[in-house]
């Protein structure tokens, strides 16, 4: 088996699984947009065969059958998947539990929801080690590993143990606390310690970047050895995440590990291909039907406490109730993509939303109205971009996010048209769209402002508004993104590609 020169490793797998006639089938996933169809991008810069992809897939163990590395054909090139052979226990430990219930309210700020009783510790290690230990029977000899998420925050610690030749890299799609926050962690010293052992350590933003290399200063003594300034389209002064200066390279002993700062961007030429379609400018024309005059403001995320959805359900209801003359000319579509199962806190928040909509829907509807309409399953993405193209406004209020594209994909729908974007100062975007109209999600008053001020801008000033603002997510999008994650890259000695990437700016 032909090894591989750049090895992703993230925990879902980079296809859907299907059984079609007694046959297992692997199709691209539905949807074109998201992590999964961009990470696999990056192996259009390598040659032929030379990627892989390592992830977990659910499976009981002593089955002779189950194929450990399967080869995709597509069009990133062809890559090969090396699959991890986890029991259900395994999986739900690991993930379900140690990372959703113990990490993530951490990293997302919300100590006080961190559970560390039924943490099973030994378990997380133990998948950890799997991943790593694929990784590296897959890698080539100086190969880059580029690691994806918390989930798998020990995996650096083990593979450089196993393969001290290969580049290890590490993305963080997540927010990353402060110092006093993440501390809450009793197992942070080997936290912080396996992220260390990387060469290059990526964020969305400075500020968690800066987080990042606090943490590392307070437990192990690194020095921060560079520091730069924040370039212009990632600093909008006087906000929540504001950083005028970011750290570039961290200092430990006799070692330097890379810190590189580049937000995931939007497939905007994706959207532009989707909304160009006659099929989506029908819908949207049957949308804008039967909404009838009626302004249309959409709330998009997935079920969780994080997310804002109870915040924004909470703001339009106040909305409504103080405005009656707004009573029956605006409607609300919230997509709150229901969570996995087995999740206790998720499955509370989904009861929260859908009782929230029906007392609004209770209180306020009439025969020719419905104040809000609620989508539980995840909407196709070109659908999804005809009710953004349709939507009057967009409000995206997450108490913290590490990125948050659907601002970006809600401002590249819009192309330019009238359309306002209420963002949450907590949302890791808000650094790039200083024409979004900011909001405080932790205080009612703020987000009743935001509304109101939404509400009453002209069309003149929400086009120009939308212009700049499309104009900075179309040059800073998904191809930018690759782009400067290739010049980082290199910044650590890996330069894996067929052809060089055009030429960019280092993500700095």
């Amino acid at each position: 088996m032909q090894k591989s020169s750049l090895v992703i490793v993230y925990h879902r797998q980079p296809y859907e699984e299907v059984e079609e006639n007694g046959k297992t089938v692997f199709r691209a996933n539905k949807s074109p947009n998201g992590i999964v169809p961009t990470l696999k991008a990056f192996f259009k810069r390598l040659e032929p065969g030379r990627g892989a992809w390592v992830a977990w897939k659910e499976h009981e163990e002593g089955d002779p059958d189950f194929e450990r590395v399967i080869h995709i054909d597509d069009e990133n090139g062809g890559f090969h998947v090396r699959r991890l052979p986890l029991t259900k226990q395994q999986s739900s430990s690991f993930y379900h539990v140690t990372s959703k219930e113990a990490f993530w309210p951490v990293l997302h700020s919300f100590p006080w929801l961190f559970s560390y009783d039924n943490v099973d510790w030994r378990t997380f290690h133990e998948v950890n080690r799997l991943f790593a230990e694929a990784a590296a029977e897959q890698a080539d000899d100086g190969a880059l590993v580029w690691i994806h998420d918390y989930n798998l925050w020990l995996v650096p610690h083990y593979l450089r143990q196993i393969r001290p030749d290969v580049k290890i890299a590490f993305y963080h799609h997540t927010p990353f606390p402060s110092q006093d926050v993440f501390n809450v962690l009793p197992w942070r010293a080997e936290i912080l310690g396996s992220l260390l052992d990387c060469d290059l350590v990526g964020f969305h933003i400075p500020r968690y970047a800066k987080n990042f290399t606090d943490v590392a200063r307070g437990l192990t003594g690194a020095e921060i050895s560079e520091v730069v300034t924040t370039p212009q389209h990632l600093n909008v002064p006087g906000q929540a995440l504001s950083e005028p200066q970011m750290p570039r390279t961290l200092k430990l002993g006799d070692r330097e590990i890379a810190i590189d700062i580049s937000p995931v961007g939007a497939d905007v030429h994706l959207i532009d291909d989707i909304l160009a379609k006659q099929d989506t400018s029908d819908l949207e024309d049957r949308i804008l039907g039967r909404l009838d005059g009626r302004k249309l403001i959409v709330t998009v995320g997935r079920t969780d406490y994080t997310k804002g959805t109870i915040e924004a359900l909470k703001g339009f209801e106040r909305l409504i109730d103080r405005r009656p003359d707004l009573r029956g000319k605006i409607k609300m579509l919230c997509v709150s993509v229901r969570a996995a199962s087995g999740m206790a806190i998720y499955d509370e928040t989904q009861r929260d939303i859908e009782q929230l909509v029906g007392r609004v829907n209770g209180l306020y509807s009439n025969l020719g109205w419905t104040p809000i309409v609620l989508y539980s399953n995840a909407i196709p993405f070109d659908r999804l971009m005809s009710y953004y193209k349709a939507a009057d406004m967009c409000v995206t209020t997450p108490l913290r996010d590490g990125l948050n594209l659907v601002a970006k994909e809600f401002v590249a729908a819009k192309n330019g048209e009238a359309g306002k974007l209420i963002l949450s100062e907590f949302a890791g975007c808000a650094v790039e769209l200083p024409e979004a109209i900011y909001t405080n999600p932790y205080g009612h008053r703020d987000l009743d402002r935001a509304l109101d001020e939404a509400l009453a801008m002209d069309d003149t000033e929400a086009k120009g508004r939308m212009k700049r603002m499309r104009a900075d997510v179309e040059t800073y999008d998904i191809v930018h993104w690759i782009d400067s994650l290739f010049a980082s890259f290199e910044r650590v000695g890996f330069d894996g590609t067929k052809d060089k990437p055009k030429t960019v700016e280092a993500a700095v």
